[in-house]
C-alpha cells in the first residue's frame, strides 16, 4: 500500500469508528516505520487460519508512537448467525483483566494506604496464618501442613508468589481442594475468600511462581482499601478517565450484538461454541483474574496510558516511578520454569529480561500478558510498540497470539517518523 493510501485508509478507520470505541490517532504505517505491505502478511495468515476452520474470527491491532498504524479484522464473531468481526466487538478478555486490576492496586499503593511487603492478613484478616500443604496424601479429607515461614504479602499476589494456585491445572490435594471448594464459583467476593481461608497454600509463600487466583483476592483488597466494590473503583478511577467506555463485568444489553461467541475445536472437528462467552461470570463476583470484556480500542487505551509512564489525554493513573516499578522484574530467587527462557514477572505482566531464549522478537524489558481464550496485548518500550489481539478460542495450546507478535515485528522498517 503506498503512503498516500495508507494515509487515507487510518483516516477513514478514524471516520469510522463507533463513538463509544474512542479510537486513539491514527497515522499511515509508514510515517510510523512500519511496511504497509509486510503488515499484509498478517492478514494473510490470519485469513488463513479462518478459512482452516481454526478461529472463528479475530481482531489485531499495532499501535506505534501513540497512533494506531494498522488494525483488521478477519472471520465471524458469531458463526451460526453469520455475523462478521468488526474491529469495535466485545471480547471476554479473561486474564487481560489481571494488568488492570493490579493498576488499580497501585494507584491506592500510591496514596500511601500500604506498603508492597505489608502482610495481605492484615487487611483480609481470613488469610492470615494459612498453613502450607506438605508431601503426602490427605488422610480423611485433611491436608498434611506445617507453618508458613512467612505472611503472604501485597508483592506476592500481584507477583504470583502467593503460594495460592487456581486448581485446574495440577491435581495435588490442594488443586482438589480448590474444586471441590468451587473457590472462583462463589456469588460474591467474600464468600470466595471464606472458601479459599479453609485451604492450604500450595507453596511457601515468596518460594515460587505458580499462577493463582492471587488476583481475584487482590480485586478484595482493592475493596477494603478504598472502601467501594472493585466494578465500581475501576469504573470511576481507570475506564472512565481513560474513555474505555466498553469494558466491563457485564455486557450492556444495547451492546450484546457485539459480543464475540467463544469456540473450541478438538482436533480436526469442526469449530464449536465453547462457553458462549468465555471467562464472565454473570450474576458472580466480579473476578479480578479473569472477568472483564473489552474491545481492542478500549485495551489499546489502557495500554497505552501504560506507555506513557501513566497517563493518557490528560488523565493522569500513574506515576512513571510507579510503572517502572510494576515493570521490572520481582521475582528474586522464586523459581521460576520460564526463567530459562528470559522471562521475569513484574507486578501483573511477563516482563522480557534477556533476548535470543526465547526465539522471539521483542526488546529486553518488554512486558505483556494473555487471557486463556487466546487474547493478548504487548507492549515494547524501546520500539515505542503496542500490540492488541482479540480471538475467542478455548484450549491451552493457541499459537495465534505469538504468530500475530512475531508478524507485527517484522512489518518493523522505520523511517519517517
Amino acid at each position: 500500500m503506498k503512503l498516500k493510501q495508507a494515509f487515507v485508509l487510518g483516516v477513514a478507520l478514524a471516520l469510522c469508528a463507533p463513538l463509544s470505541a474512542q479510537r486513539l490517532p491514527t497515522a499511515s504505517p509508514e510515517s510510523l516505520g512500519l511496511s504497509s505491505e509486510r503488515l499484509q502478511r498478517i492478514g494473510d495468515a490470519f485469513q488463513g487460519y479462518v478459512d482452516e476452520g481454526r478461529i472463528a474470527g479475530a481482531v489485531g491491532m499495532v499501535i506505534r508512537h501513540g497512533k494506531v498504524a494498522w488494525v483488521d479484522e478477519w472471520g465471524m464473531r458469531d458463526l451460526e448467525a453469520g455475523d462478521p468481526v468488526e474491529s469495535t466487538d466485545i471480547f471476554s478478555i479473561c486474564s487481560m483483566t489481571k494488568p488492570i486490576v493490579s493498576v488499580a492496586v497501585m494507584m491506592l499503593y500510591e496514596e500511601g494506604h500500604f506498603f508492597l511487603t505489608d502482610p495481605v492478613g492484615r487487611y483480609i484478616p481470613e488469610l492470615a496464618g494459612l498453613p502450607v500443604a506438605t508431601t503426602g496424601e490427605a488422610t480423611n479429607g485433611e491436608i498434611p501442613t506445617e507453618r508458613a515461614r512467612r505472611p503472604i504479602t501485597v508483592q506476592d499476589l500481584l507477583r504470583h508468589t502467593s503460594g495460592l494456585t487456581y486448581g485446574s491445572f495440577g491435581n495435588t490435594p490442594v488443586d482438589q481442594a480448590y474444586r471441590a471448594a468451587n473457590v472462583l464459583g462463589q456469588p460474591t467476593l467474600n464468600d470466595f475468600i471464606s472458601k479459599l481461608s479453609e485451604i492450604p497454600l500450595l507453596y511457601q509463600p515468596g518460594t515460587r511462581w505458580n499462577y493463582s487466583v492471587s488476583v481475584d483476592v487482590l480485586g478484595r483488597f482493592v475493596e477494603v482499601i478504598s472502601g467501594k466494590p472493585l466494578d465500581v473503583f475501576l469504573e470511576e478511577r481507570i475506564f472512565e478517565p481513560l474513555g474505555m467506555k466498553d469494558t466491563g463485568f457485564s455486557v450492556p444489553a444495547s451492546e450484546t450484538s457485539r459480543r464475540a461467541r467463544s469456540y473450541g475445536r478438538s482436533g480436526g472437528a469442526p469449530l464449536a461454541v465453547s462457553d458462549a462467552y468465555g471467562c464472565m461470570r454473570p450474576g458472580g463476583f466480579p473476578s479480578g483474574g479473569g472477568g472483564l470484556a473489552s474491545t481492542a480500542d478500549d485495551y489499546s487505551r489502557f495500554a497505552q496510558m501504560l506507555l506513557n509512564g501513566g497517563e493518557l489525554d490528560g488523565a493522569r493513573i500513574l506515576g512513571r516511578k510507579t510503572i517502572e516499578l510494576m515493570t521490572a522484574d520481582h521475582l528474586g530467587d522464586a523459581q521460576y520454569g520460564s526463567r530459562a527462557s528470559g522471562w521475569g514477572w513484574g507486578l501483573g505482566f511477563n516482563v522480557k529480561t534477556a533476548a535470543g531464549l526465547d526465539g522471539m522478537p521483542g526488546s529486553v524489558g518488554n512486558y505483556y500478558w494473555w487471557g486463556v481464550r487466546g487474547t493478548s496485548f504487548w507492549i515494547d518500550p524501546t520500539e515505542d510498540l503496542i500490540g492488541v489481539f482479540m480471538v475467542q478460542i478455548s484450549g491451552r495450546d493457541i499459537p495465534f497470539r505469538n504468530q500475530f507478535k512475531r508478524l507485527v515485528y517484522q512489518a518493523i522498517v522505520d523511517e519517517p517518523r
